[in-house]
């Protein structure tokens, strides 16, 4: 058989393939690593490698420790289940049903168009406006959605500054004559004088639109790059926002669901305490990225041409009538836009003054350790099913002719069931099920034994190597998958060296969601570059200095406040007993191997 033909055969077959080869491939681990701490790692791996090349759907990946644990005699099913269903899981929940209610009421639509009306429509202060408004939605709402949502708003803006895409497209070719340039007149004769006069009119005017062209293609360069940073800038927003808040991303409930498995002593991190460490992180890497994706498109430019001041000026009061437009199709708030508002506002207060470290938060009036953030959330959004869409009124009662409808609620099962990502729970659930299975099982010390070396690094280096090796593996894998993978080897490592695991724990957390150079690092950049107009190359180009910018912004947060936030600079109690247990552990199984041998 042709190679060309049989490569492309085995391409077409490339997940069968994996789902058969690695199992067997894997194999080896059982007799090599100490019985069952290699029975876990040969499933981390088999997982991890499934994760990455997606041979199975996430979701059904994530819940082969419920088949493989127990039958491998890892953990006892009673164990492994209710790693599915953790308070985290409820918290991130709540989180979701939330933002199905603001998007169904359309409230998210209303808060992007004002944004965008403060800020205005200069390119720069734009993709400004379209930044704050991505990050600042993806806080609450998924990255997905937020981009999904941003995207046309950013179309609809940009046709109305420089007109129709193709046609932008066409101009930015250049139009002159390759030939024109080379026409060179070498004897002139007296009756010829006539002619050459005409002829140097003709060259004038010819010099002349050569020079209208190049203004205009000069021009409808500058107008693509421009359309460009508005595409890339709304996914890049929408991952740093999501950074700020413990519900924004999956990542975030998982350093918190493992925290509570490896560390259970450690109460450090809830959302209030995770909101004031990560919101003046994501507002500063913000702001850098926009200088740079602004400098980087013309947002920020010193080469205006003053004779098309005037243009600009016409295209731009346009683009400001068309967000003004939209936002006045929308009306005056409605009843349920302000209770959805409401309840938001109430929620996002509730969870961050439940325990923000910082002050005494309200959950003392509780028995303690009783009421979490779950808790809170749930409260919250049970509220949603019963209140009212439309305002109550009294009258109604006493009113004979009134309509006999039933009321409707601001949200319904249906809805929230329509628009809560269940794979991303049973994701959580996978993660969670492996980090108890590699602490159950003994695999964190059999490779904390194996990380001693790095132990020779200094930690404030190790944070940004361990930032730069996950945001650079992110780009690859799902940032959910990833987390999951590296998050308990990382917390072993800072054992080993005596540092703080949060430490090394909330750079790596924060630094999953730092994947900007390809479109399928994240569903956001596919989203964007699935438009059309974006290349691998301005992804790559961008997302590279994004990447550099990222890791920078972690590593001053973590040795700035979060060091004194969190006491980083201390090896906490809360992580000796694990310490002591895990030493005790590993002695008895050196023992074992030493009386067996």
């Amino acid at each position: 058989m042709d190679p060309a033909k049989f490569s492309r055969k085995l391409w077409c077959a490339r997940r069968e393939l994996i789902l058969i080869l690695v199992p067997l491939l894997l194999l080896p681990l059982l007799f090599v690593v100490p019985p069952k701490e290699g029975k876990c790692l040969y499933v981390v791996l088999l997982m991890a490698v499934y994760w990455c090349t997606e041979a199975l759907p996430l979701a059904v990946t994530a819940m082969l420790p419920v088949c493989l644990f127990p039958t491998m005699g890892i953990l006892p099913s009673k164990k492994v289940c209710p790693q599915y269903f953790l308070e985290t899981n409820f918290l991130f929940l709540s989180g979701l049903v939330m933002a199905s209610a603001i998007e169904e009421w359309g409230l998210h639509r209303r808060i992007a168009l004002k944004v965008l009306k403060i800020v205005g429509v200069k390119p720069a202060w734009l993709i400004l406006g379209m930044m704050i408004t991505s990050s600042f939605l993806s806080m609450w709402l998924s990255n997905t959605a937020t981009t999904a949502m941003m995207l046309p708003i950013a179309n609809a803006i940009l046709e109305s500054l420089f007109g129709n895409l193709e046609t932008l497209k066409e101009n930015c070719k250049d139009k002159r004559d390759p030939e024109g340039d080379s026409q060179v007149k070498m004897h002139v004769l007296p009756f010829e004088k006539q002619i050459l006069t005409t002829d140097d009119r003709s060259d004038w005017t010819d010099r002349s639109e050569q020079r209208n062209l190049e203004e205009v293609r000069r021009e409808a360069q500058y107008q693509m790059k421009v359309w460009k940073g508005f595409l890339i800038c709304i996914p890049y927003a929408a991952s740093i926002g999501g950074t700020a808040t413990l519900t924004g991303t999956a990542p975030n409930l998982i350093l918190v669901g493992q925290l509570k498995s490896y560390f259970p002593e450690c109460d450090l991190i809830n959302f209030g305490s995770w909101f004031v460490f990560a919101f003046p992180l994501m507002l500063l890497f913000l702001i850098l990225g926009w200088i740079w994706i602004a400098f980087l498109y013309g947002g920020i430019n010193t080469r205006l041409c003053i004779s098309k001041h005037d243009e600009r000026a016409a295209a731009e009061a346009k683009a400001t009538a068309v967000i003004d437009e939209d936002y006045r199709k929308l009306g005056p708030i409605k009843f349920a836009e302000g209770s959805i508002a409401f309840f938001f506002i109430i929620f996002a207060i509730l969870l961050f003054t439940r325990d923000p470290k910082f002050v005494t938060g309200w959950s003392v009036f509780f028995t303690k350790g009783y009421v979490s953030d779950a808790v809170t959330g749930v409260i919250i959004i049970s509220i949603l099913f019963f209140f009212p869409s439309q305002r109550p009124s009294l009258r109604w009662w006493f009113d004979s002719r009134a309509s006999n409808t039933p009321y409707v609620p601001l949200l319904s099962w249906r809805k929230a069931q329509e628009c809560v990502p269940w794979n991303i729970i049973l994701l959580l659930g996978g993660g969670f099920a492996m980090a108890k299975g590699c602490e159950e099982s003994g695999l964190a010390v059999w490779i904390g034994n194996h990380l001693q070396p790095l132990a020779q690094v200094p930690p404030a280096v190790a944070v940004m190597l361990i930032t730069a090796f996950i945001a650079c593996f992110t780009e690859f894998a799902s940032n959910t998958a990833t987390i999951i993978i590296f998050l308990p080897v990382i917390a072993e490592l800072a054992i080993r060296v005596k540092v703080n695991p949060l430490y090394f724990m909330i750079p790596a957390t924060t630094g999953c969601s730092y994947a900007f150079m390809l479109p399928v690092s994240t569903p956001p950049n596919s989203i964007a570059f699935a438009s059309g107009h974006l290349m691998v190359k301005d992804m790559v180009k961008t997302g590279f200095v994004m990447n550099i910018l990222g890791i920078m912004c972690v590593s001053l947060a973590v040795n700035t406040w979060g060091l004194h936030m969190f006491d980083l600079h201390m090896y906490p109690d809360w992580a000796r007993p694990l310490n002591v247990s895990l030493a005790t552990v590993a002695t008895h199984t050196v023992s074992a191997m030493n009386m067996t041998g």
